[in-house]
């Protein structure tokens, strides 16, 4: 792969991330960079409830494909029905199917 084809893409994913963040951002999603330990190893996180809130725990150390995949769950999880997203996250978030 040339170098200008992985700097795109790698730029993509950082866009899609931050289009991510700012969505559960919106959904009133705290997002909590911490490293889970489960058993010998660590969690990459996921999503959860503690005191009524929705909390996002990710491993500070996921790769950027992790991260977007933790989002794309935890946002799924939520009616996007009434919530402005941007057209390409819209499109992105369609074609990705997930069930709680």
């Amino acid at each position: 792969m040339n170098p200008g084809k992985t700097r795109e893409m790698k730029k993509e994913k950082e866009n899609l991330l931050e289009m991510l963040q700012e969505l559960a951002q919106k959904l009133s999603i705290e997002v909590r960079l911490e490293p889970i330990k489960m058993g010998s190893g660590y969690s990459e996180g996921g999503l959860c409830r503690v005191k009524g809130k929705y909390v996002l725990i990710i491993n500070p150390n996921a790769s950027i494909e992790e991260k977007i995949r933790l989002f794309t769950e935890a946002v799924k999880r939520f009616d996007l029905s009434g919530v402005y997203i941007k057209p390409a996250l819209r499109s992105y978030l369609e074609n990705r199917s997930f069930s709680p």
